[in-house]
């Protein structure tokens, strides 16, 4: 009877002991295995475009910022990006063009609900200035945060393209085009307070 009490001691005592190791060693695992460190781009001083866009730059110019991760072949990552920052870019001056034309609408339209021939040759023409202008477009920079494996990239285009491809434009007259060169100016100046406005909420 005694041979057996001293052995459930003993199984106990090894069991007490084993788990102590089992204990130790999980432990030791937890503090030798750190955990994974949080990138931010504040660790890494990005240039002020990647954070604030077209509110970087008081120009007279439209800007798009793109990026891509998680491509490990850098040439298609960086294509990638810059395939963005064309597209972020268009959507802005897609929008500009649009609203160029219906302020030239309604500065020549008075309140009239039809719209005349004249001003839908302006509309046409204005389509295709702008689809030419945007062939235009060019990467200026590239900025890449190594702790994310992130590219990004910043597209530019010169508001004066876009006056120069209207130039060419000789079917309207130069009376038309000395307009919308005026509201082309008050637009994207209107453009830049929007963006500063967003940027202020942000």
């Amino acid at each position: 009877m005694w041979g057996e009490e001293n052995k459930m001691k003993n199984g106990n005592r090894y069991s007490l002991f084993w788990g102590l190791i089992l204990l130790m060693a999980m432990l030791g695992a937890c503090t030798s295995t750190p955990e994974p460190t949080r990138t931010t781009l504040g660790d890494y001083d990005p240039p002020e475009w990647v954070n604030k866009g077209a509110a970087a730059f008081s120009d007279k110019a439209f800007y798009g910022v793109g990026s891509a991760s998680g491509i490990k072949n850098y040439s298609l990552q960086r294509t990638a990006s810059d395939d963005r920052a064309r597209n972020a870019l268009a959507k802005v001056f897609g929008f500009w063009t649009k609203s160029l034309t219906k302020d030239y609408q309604a500065s020549t339209t008075a309140g009239e609900v039809n719209v005349s021939s004249e001003e839908q040759e302006v509309e046409a023409a204005i389509k295709t200035i702008a689809n030419d202008t945007l062939i235009g477009v060019e990467i200026v920079d590239h900025w890449e945060h190594t702790g994310r494996n992130q590219m990004f990239s910043l597209a530019r285009l010169d508001l004066e393209s876009f006056k120069k491809n209207l130039d060419r434009h000789k079917e309207l007259s130069k009376e038309v085009r000395e307009a919308i060169k005026e509201r082309a100016d008050a637009l994207h100046e209107e453009l830049e307070q929007e963006v500063i406005k967003e940027e202020g909420k942000s």
